[in-house]
């Protein structure tokens, strides 16, 4: 399988995903639509957006829930997504959705897309804390999301707080998120993940 990156993006929970699980996975970072092969992503996904996960017979996976769900059913054992059929699982579904529609695309693509009038970015802004209070609601003292278990919505979260913290919030402000934040931080998937993507951010830089 090959999942298509871009350094620090929504992929990142992708890539902490394939590392949990153990699973053979070439990730391979995208930059200005040209994959790492100089090829055209387009020609990949027509969204043109990440995370791709191309499947060994072709076929390909182009949304968080879609491409998180998939990884965590290839190793079911790791215990990254609740068995089908039970509450835990649907609760994990609620959760990406949340992730992926109240949080990414209200909040941080208004903030991050250069299209974004001044308005949108500051009605975004302010979506931030109430946010932050109804996350830290949901996860109710706990470390994980759903459930007792790191899961996929878990890796999902981290990479959200991780852009939090790059826009200027300061997670402190909600102790049990910032506590859950820096825990995962150190899981070793997680800093396995980051180290990997924050190199490829510097040799971007400084190429």
């Amino acid at each position: 399988m090959e999942l298509f990156a871009s350094p620090m993006a929504c992929s990142l929970a992708s890539h902490i995903t394939a590392l949990e699980a153990g699973l053979s996975v070439k990730v391979r970072f995208v930059k200005d639509k040209k994959t790492d092969d100089g090829g055209d992503f387009y020609a990949v996904t027509a969204t043109g957006y990440v995370p791709a996960l191309r499947l060994d017979d072709g076929l390909l996976l182009n949304e968080n829930p879609s491409v998180l769900q998939y990884l965590a059913d290839r190793k079911p054992e790791a215990g990254l997504a609740p068995a089908w059929g039970t509450m835990e699982r649907y609760q994990l579904i609620d959760a990406l959705n949340y992730l992926g529609t109240e949080v990414h695309k209200r909040i941080f693509y208004q903030v991050f897309s250069p299209a974004s009038s001044e308005p949108a970015k500051q009605a975004a802004r302010s979506l931030i804390e109430p946010t932050l209070d109804y996350l830290t609601r949901r996860l109710g003292g706990r470390d994980t999301l759903v459930g007792d278990r790191f899961t996929v919505a878990d890796a999902y979260l981290v990479t959200m707080l991780n852009w939090f913290a790059f826009i200027g919030t300061d997670l402190k402000k909600w102790p049990a998120l910032n506590a859950y934040h820096q825990k995962h931080l150190k899981r070793p998937s997680v800093a396995q993940a980051m180290g990997v993507e924050m190199e490829e951010r510097k040799r971007r830089l400084a190429a």
